[in-house]
């Protein structure tokens, strides 16, 4: 009987340097939403696949800025042609990074004198101004325009010397307002414009963005299966800037080395077959569950964002983040037994035993990435991920900032994890699933009561029984007393759609990003059980929580349809 340690090392086929090597092909495309390089970056990954016999279909969707895949309107069509900044003497191009121009930026050239906008009154005096703002840069760009500004310079705190990216997603209603010219520049000369200015000097800008508003692009879905139903599905988004190396060229080309290597693996044997799915984040994949996918036809699903970076360089901790206690699976448990069977070093502590090469923990459901619409729609989802990157986002997320070690730990463990799934024995997998359960319900009661947690640990074990063919777990009656009409990520832009003055109560509430978590969750555990037992839930899953707000934000789904009492 093969021990669970054992698929380690039938993983170590997984190859880090070719993983390194197509992490700096897909670098080199500037994977905007809407762009025509992001087509370009897919279609790479499918001819690379193609060369080690793994048939892949892209499917090919649309970006029009009109376009809503569930609750997502795509953004605008857009490739940037060329930008320049100059302020002080020094300039950017875009020939040395794209991210001058912020993505979806109308084009626009002119010169003009900078505003800093440090307090709210700033903006009476807009008119005629370049305007230099560090937060909101959505909004705040929205405001610029309305108040005659010239053009808009963005800059993000804690980025240093590099160049921000950050991204308009606008509209084509968006367009009826959005005019001026939007423009990135590092913190540091940010900081010496609000310096020079709040010293009673002028300083000046030249600024020039040449882009191409386009009536459509492909929005474009790579998918590929290996063998046959149900499937453990792998995703990776594959949009981001130039050059965008941890996110998420990293995932992106993981997924390619684990095609490769699963296809060479796989036998008729498998409990499960494999299936790989590149997409634009959020929108790619709300637009494939609501077009392609059989969310029934998939075990679960494991979510490659961010798989590069270092604790040395970049800061990062190896996080793995655990399905959500309403879609609870052994999943995330094979997922973190891995990890750590992959993260020992060759560092002994003081008796002997391996310690750990990276920092890395466990962690409750976290939202932000490709995961959550698995997990909306019934397939438990998990995530391995290296955060935080102190790159993220910037024209330092570079190929040389990526960790090989990194690649090779997560890369191993989740090969690990998904042969250890497909062909371990019946008693081996029900003897680590009651154990894992333990464990995880025993982590909650050390802190919080488990009554909740318990029958959903139960119904999620049960489920994962009718999968991998063992005898754990028992399901229970549902009684929800709420039903989810319209799944997919809630966002603002789809409830002012039905209603202006919700939509801002419901930007009000949700400062606190956190709470989004919780909101969601209360969707997922409200589908399925009484009220007060689905806050319950929630509070032995992530302790306290604020009812009240969640009440409010709940009326405002309930107004808009999105949600209704049963």
């Amino acid at each position: 009987m093969a021990l669970p340690r054992e698929f380690l090392d039938r993983a170590r086929v997984f190859n880090p340097d070719r993983v390194l090597h197509d992490i700096v092909e897909i670098s080199q495309f500037h994977r905007i939403q809407g762009s025509k390089e992001l087509v370009e970056a897919v279609r790479y990954i499918k001819e690379e696949l193609a060369t080690w016999g793994v048939s892949a279909v892209l499917h090919e969707e649309i970006y029009d800025g009109k376009r809503w895949y569930l609750t997502l309107r795509t953004p605008i069509a857009w490739d940037l042609l060329g930008a320049e900044i100059e302020i002080d003497g020094k300039k950017l191009d875009s020939a040395k990074t794209p991210l001058v121009a912020m993505a979806h930026s109308p084009p626009g050239e002119g010169e003009g004198e900078i505003l800093p906008i440090l307090r709210e009154e700033d903006w009476e005096r807009a008119e005629g101004k370049v305007v230099l703002v560090g937060r909101n840069w959505r909004d705040s760009y929205k405001k610029a325009n309305e108040a005659g500004a010239r053009a808009f310079i963005a800059y993000r705190r804690g980025t240093g010397s590099a160049i921000p990216y950050i991204g308009l997603f606008l509209s084509k209603e968006d367009l009826q307002w959005a005019r001026i010219p939007a423009l990135a520049i590092p913190e540091s000369w940010a900081l010496e414009v609000i310096d020079k200015t709040n010293s009673g000097k002028s300083v000046g800008v030249r600024f020039s963005v040449r882009s191409q508003i386009k009536e459509r692009e492909i929005l474009p879905i790579l998918y590929a299966e290996i063998g046959k139903e149900p499937f453990i599905l792998f995703t990776a988004h594959i949009c981001h800037p130039r050059p965008g190396a941890n996110d998420n060229a990293s995932g992106s080309a993981m997924l390619i080395e684990l095609a490769r290597a699963l296809s060479r693996l796989y036998n008729e044997s498998f409990r499960f077959g494999f299936a790989f799915l590149w997409i634009p984040e959020y929108y790619g994949t709300q637009a494939f569950i609501e077009r392609y996918a059989s969310p029934e036809k998939y075990y679960a699903v494991i979510n490659l964002d961010m798989v590069g970076g270092s604790e040395d360089r970049s800061g990062s901790t190896l996080m793995v983040v655990r399905t959500p206690l309403s879609r609870f699976s052994v999943v995330s448990g094979v997922l973190e037994y891995f990890v750590d069977a992959a993260n020992a070093s060759g560092i002994k502590s003081f008796s002997g035993s391996a310690l750990p090469a990276l920092k890395s923990r466990t962690y409750p459901y976290e939202m932000g990435s490709d995961h959550d619409v698995f997990n909306f729609f019934g397939v438990p989802s998990v995530m391995p991920i290296t955060w935080p990157d102190r790159f993220y986002h910037s024209s330092e997320d570079t190929p040389d900032k990526i960790s090989r070690e990194t690649l090779s730990i997560i890369g191993m463990a989740v090969l690990a994890s998904a042969l250890f799934l497909s062909t371990a024995s019946g008693e081996t997998l029900q003897r680590f699933a009651r154990g894992y359960a333990m464990r995880y319900l025993g982590e909650l009661g050390m802190e919080r009561e488990t009554e909740v947690a318990e029958r959903l640990v139960m119904g999620g074990l049960a489920r994962d029984t009718s999968f991998l063919g063992i005898n754990i777990g028992h399901r229970f009656e549902e009684n929800g007393w709420l039903r989810w009409n319209v799944r997919g990520r809630i966002t603002e832009e789809y409830i002012r759609g039905k209603d202006p003055s919700l939509a801002d109560r419901f930007k009000e509430l949700t400062e606190d990003r956190r709470i989004l978590v919780y909101l969601h969750e209360l969707l997922m555990l409200g589908e399925i059980l009484p009220e007060e037992e689905s806050y319950r839930a929630l509070e032995e899953e992530f302790g306290s929580i604020d009812r009240e707000k969640l009440g409010k934000l709940l009326d405002i789904l309930f107004q808009t349809g999105i949600a209704e009492k049963v």
